[in-house]
């Protein structure tokens, strides 16, 4: 059974829970005879990726998916051999080959009446852009997408700058990225920036009453209130938030998502905190794993590493949910150390928006953390 994000992800621009003037903007970009290089900008669950995926529908018409290429630059960046996935990605032939995978041309492009579109199919701004631009053949052929391109760092990107250069006469690429200052100057001056701004928090209540209409369920009045605001602007989260909720039957008591968040959340905080302050940021064991004994990390660093992959976050969601820990009073810390806490935890926000390594940000405070909470000798 697919996801409501998937079930209920938009097929037209309008249907985007965006502002009207981004909205414009973003249709404009597509349907345009010769469309720009885009920059998809905005926090985290607003809507980049159904913002990119419509606007490679209309450029591309009903066969876009099978000229489509997308690579995650957060997932190169936790492996090993990054810069060798990443030129397999843009060079499919071989790093010694001429050939690349902006240079490739598409024949579904040029003639669109090849591929017809499939019922519910239809383009995202009303008609396709042969009916929009007057039977005008557009040149583009092929799209490259670098999702989250922010993490690619400054290695890597000046390979997509002499590709854009040389290489994009039927090619276009588009970048979505939180924090688009880490993208070079040489890539943003030749893309058109479109931002996106968290979702206003009536458009996330009304996208998920339509979506409980939809799903005939009844939730208990308050409840989409309150998904709503511990969304805090993540319409992603919102949404499936509740549809975790309503997996479990849980959508009759506002409660219920209290206690969501609190499992999913500050527990794991408050283990990675006492832990740090016990001294414990890195702590080796010996595990058995199939056959065979492996040590694994534990301590405060492995606690915050299985967080944030089974819960999907980020190193700033996990520096927010540090705050509220901390500003709640749930760990019963005298003010003097509170305010130290609070203090390193801020230089670590602030260090975040300059760094591309969240983690080694992260690492730094929990030792931090460590020297703050040592007892002070006699």
């Amino acid at each position: 059974m697919a996801s409501w994000l998937e079930s209920y992800s938009p097929r037209r621009f309008d249907e985007l829970a965006i502002p009207e003037a981004t909205l414009k903007a973003l249709e404009k970009a597509a349907t345009q005879a010769n469309p720009p290089h885009l920059i998809i900008a905005g926090p985290p669950g607003v809507g980049k990726t159904a913002a990119w995926k419509l606007v490679a529908r209309q450029i591309l018409g009903p066969s876009w998916e099978s000229t489509t290429h997308v690579l995650q630059a957060r997932d190169i960046s936790r492996q090993s051999g990054a810069m060798s996935k990443f030129e397999e990605f843009l060079r499919p032939g071989g790093s010694s080959s001429k050939d690349t995978l902006a240079s490739r041309a598409s024949l579904d492009s040029f003639d669109s009446n090849i591929t017809i579109a499939k019922k519910g199919d239809v383009a995202p701004a009303g008609m396709e852009n042969r009916e929009l631009i007057d039977g005008e053949i557009m040149p583009i052929s092929r799209l490259i997408v670098i999702e989250d391109a922010d993490h690619l760092g400054p290695t890597r990107q000046p390979y997509l700058r002499r590709m854009m250069e040389t290489n994009s006469l039927t090619s276009r690429f588009i970048f979505t990225a939180r924090s688009p200052s880490r993208i070079i100057d040489a890539l943003r001056s030749r893309s058109q920036q479109i931002r996106i701004p968290s979702t206003d928090k009536q458009q996330v209540v009304t996208c998920l009453e339509h979506i409980s209409s939809k799903e005939s369920i009844i939730p208990v009045r308050g409840i989409i209130g309150d998904i709503a605001h511990i969304s805090n602007g993540n319409l992603r989260k919102a949404v499936f938030t509740m549809e975790l909720l309503a997996k479990r039957n849980q959508l009759n008591n506002r409660q219920n998502l209290q206690t969501l968040v609190a499992s999913t959340s500050l527990v794991g905080i408050q283990q990675i905190f006492e832990e740090a302050m016990r001294g414990r940021v890195y702590d080796f064991r010996w595990e058995k794993v199939g056959n065979k004994n492996k040590r694994v990390l534990k301590g405060a660093l492995g606690i915050m590493d299985r967080l944030m992959d089974e819960h999907t976050l980020e190193a700033e969601d996990i520096v927010h949910h540090m705050h509220k820990l901390l500003t709640t009073g749930r760990l019963l810390l005298d003010d003097e150390l509170l305010c130290e806490l609070l203090t390193a935890l801020a230089e670590c926000d602030t260090n975040l928006q300059k760094s591309m390594h969240g983690r080694i940000q992260l690492e730094e405070f929990l030792h931090r953390v460590k020297e703050i909470s040592k007892p002070t000798p006699i």
